[in-house]
């Protein structure tokens, strides 16, 4: 492995652990949704020893079919809203974080390269939404047309803003968790 990829992937992983460390220390869980992505959000949470105390699922949703087979969404739920959008990216971080019962959920949807996608985006260009007791949302282009850097670097991004949305939350509800929310195991 090139050693600029296994430093990119030694950051994820890192920030995947801490990611995960704020969750676990929280006694919250996360839900994921990833195209572009690849998978790499979910690998990164599940770095962790014991991630099954904050990592409830994921889906790569990288296609219409693996939206439709691996989520609960109907066509009246995205009606006007297209892929690879802040609204579609929103949409998915709430679908996955209410399907799960999760307290947070991420998502991800873009065009890693080398070419942009059907919608007319460049590759580099991905949203990505946190839905929890924070929300927030982010586009980021990065101008590059390499397919595993983008990759890389669209999980880096999804998890710097959960971490963000993490660090500006209050603190856990006690109550939520008592109430199963923050339980894995429901």
């Amino acid at each position: 492995m090139p050693e600029t990829a296994a430093t990119g992937f030694s950051a994820l992983f890192a920030l995947g652990v801490r990611v995960g460390d704020a969750l676990a220390a929280r006694g919250e869980t996360v839900a994921v949704a990833e195209s572009s992505a690849g998978g790499l959000v979910s690998a990164a949470l599940l770095a962790r020893p014991g991630a099954s105390a904050y990592y409830l699922g994921g889906a790569v949703v990288y296609t219409r079919r693996a939206v439709r087979r691996l989520t609960a969404l109907t066509p009246a739920d995205s009606v006007g809203i297209r892929s690879s959008s802040l609204p579609w990216a929103r949409l998915l971080a709430r679908h996955q974080r209410q399907r799960f019962r999760a307290t947070w959920a991420i998502a991800e949807t873009g065009a890693a390269g080398p070419d942009g996608n059907p919608y007319g985006d460049p590759p580099g260009h991905t949203c990505l939404a946190v839905a929890g007791p924070v929300e927030a949302d982010r586009l980021l282009q990065t101008g590059e047309c390499g397919r595993a850097a983008n990759m890389l670097a669209f999980a880096c991004a999804a998890l710097a803003l959960l971490e963000e949305a993490l660090t500006a939350a209050p603190p856990a509800n006690p109550a939520e968790a008592s109430e199963g929310l923050a339980d894995p195991r429901r």
